[in-house]
């Protein structure tokens, strides 16, 4: 059974060594091909080696510098969870780590992805930003499948699999690729495609969860990826023939009254 409470004492001298491993050969390919700004940040929530990350001290981090917190789940949650949590500048996390046969694939999210790749830009503003936006738009239209299958295509290029343009330099932001030796190969590889961050491309464009990513688009700024969200709300309005469009207010009200 998963834990749904992060007890830091029960993590075995395996789970340490595991995490040292997967930490070291990512950050050995991540100091050339990470953004930056996701280096910055790796530092300023204190995440290194020798230590499996500490929710409770990353929070009282994160929580000065942005205001956001990490909570335990035990696997991927629900939708409209995820995202009533994201509106509340929440992210959820697993807290267990994948074994030593495991190191190389795991077929559902460990510790290492969800908090190595997704939790140090939480630290930057504009980026953390973005992600309560998109959580309380997601809100919006959580009763139209439609709509949320078009915001899990723009998860999907920015948050999992996004590309930062750094002057002359592409580099990657985007967790999935982050936490995965594979995709990184793949994202800076001159085999993959490289696109322009542009809603109306990325909305049409395929893409495919069981297979190594082969397409990408790529963001001048996290400035710019949260502005795009006045952007992506209007072009769903304009694709999705909807008579009643339920507010963020109202969808959180109506999911308290249950």
């Amino acid at each position: 059974m998963k834990p749904i409470v992060q007890h830091y004492a029960a993590y075995t001298t395996e789970d340490f060594h595991v995490w040292k491993l997967l930490f070291e050969r990512q950050m050995e390919l991540l100091k050339d091909y990470a953004s930056p700004l996701y280096l910055s940040c790796i530092e300023k929530v204190n995440f290194n080696a020798g230590e499996i990350p500490h929710f409770g001290k990353t929070n009282a981090v994160l929580k000065e510098l942005t205001g956001w917190q990490l909570t335990v789940v035990p696997e991927l949650v629900p939708q409209k969870e995820f995202f009533k949590l994201l509106a509340k500048k929440i992210f959820p996390a697993t807290c267990w780590l994948r074994t030593m046969a495991e190191l190389d694939y795991i077929e559902e999210p460990d510790m290492f992805h969800d908090v190595f790749g997704h939790v140090p830009l939480l630290a930057n503003e504009a980026y953390a930003n973005f992600m309560e936006g998109f959580g309380k738009l997601a809100l919006q239209w959580i009763d139209v499948p439609e709509a949320i299958s078009l915001l899990g295509r723009i998860y999907w290029f920015t948050i999992e699999f996004g590309l930062l343009r750094n002057g002359a330099d592409i580099n990657i932001y985007g967790a999935g690729i982050l936490s995965s030796i594979e995709e990184c190969r793949s994202a800076v590889g001159v085999l993959s495609k490289k696109y322009d961050f542009d809603i109306d491309t990325l909305l049409t464009t395929a893409y495919r969860t069981d297979v190594l990513q082969d397409k990408y688009f790529v963001i001048a700024s996290f400035e710019q990826l949260y502005e795009s969200l006045a952007e992506i709300e209007r072009t769903i309005r304009s694709n999705i023939d909807v008579d009643i469009i339920p507010t963020y207010m109202a969808a959180v009200s109506s999911d308290n009254d249950m």
